[in-house]
């Protein structure tokens, strides 16, 4: 499964909404960090496809769900679960820090 694009207008319904648990990739173009977390978060949407949802959310274009969520830095992912956060991470960690996030609710 390809990571799903979020966005301001679909995040309730795609994300809080969701049955499985969502990974969510605050991110922008312009980042560099971001653009190194990038071929992970697609290997991990491949890999956890029928276990859990992986998406991106770009702040610049969303601005509003960013600032919902008090996203500040990025790279910053949360893990949602039953429409709810259920871990946060800041800043890329590498894949592990991304597996240790998945982890934690399945």
């Amino acid at each position: 499964m390809a990571v799903i694009h979020f966005s301001d207008s679909d995040f309730e319904e795609k994300v809080l909404k969701s049955s499985l648990p969502v990974l969510v990739d605050f991110y922008a173009d312009w980042c560099g960090p971001c653009r190194l977390a990038e071929p992970i978060i697609e290997e991990l949407a491949g890999t956890y496809a029928s276990k859990i949802v992986i998406g991106k959310l770009d702040v610049d274009a969303d601005i509003k769900t960013a600032g919902t969520y008090g996203v500040m830095s990025i790279p910053t992912v949360i893990m949602f679960k039953d429409g709810k956060e259920v871990a946060r991470k800041v800043g890329f960690g590498g894949k592990q820090g991304y597996l240790d996030i998945i982890n934690k609710v399945l």
